[in-house]
This record gives structure tokens, C-alpha cells and sequence, in this order.
């Protein structure tokens, strides 16, 4: 799997516990990606690393709105009909 180099004097100026760095950047990329329209939901949702109702959560708490495309629209309509 293909890695991001994040340079040493950059990880350590973040002003977070070390322990919440990695996953504090994989959400923020997330969001800014998906917002962008670069990531598709579910795919930012697994670089976040979070369920689907955490990262509509997340996104809701940082006002990005929400891509719902048609075919999305089609295969909840489909999914509620059982």
C-alpha cells in the first residue's frame, strides 16, 4: 500500500498528542478530499476510518455538505423498498 511521507519536523509541530496524529490527519485529509469531490463518501469514510454515521457526523460538524448523486439516491430508494 502506498504510503504519505509526512516530513519529521512537520508530524512533531502538530499540536496534538502523538497518539491522535495519525488519525487526526487521515480525517482531515478525508474531509478536505471529499469535500473537493476527489473521494468518493465511502472512500473518504475508510481513509477516515470511520463508520458511515462518524463520518456524517464529522462532515455535519465541519458544514460540508453532503454529494448525493443520483444513482445514490436510486439505490436507497431500491434498499428501502427491501
Amino acid at each position: 500500500m502506498p504510503e504519505i511521507v509526512i516530513p519529521d519536523d512537520v508530524y512533531d509541530a502538530l499540536e496534538l498528542p502523538e497518539a491522535e496524529r495519525e488519525s487526526a490527519v487521515r480525517r482531515e485529509l478525508a474531509v478536505t478530499l471529499y469535500d473537493r469531490g476527489i473521494l468518493s463518501f465511502g472512500k473518504a469514510r475508510e481513509l477516515a476510518d470511520l463508520s458511515k454515521v462518524e463520518f456524517h457526523r464529522l462532515l455535519g460538524d465541519r458544514e460540508v455538505p453532503r454529494h448525493y448523486t443520483t444513482q445514490e439516491f436510486d439505490e436507497d430508494v431500491e434498499y428501502a423498498r427491501g
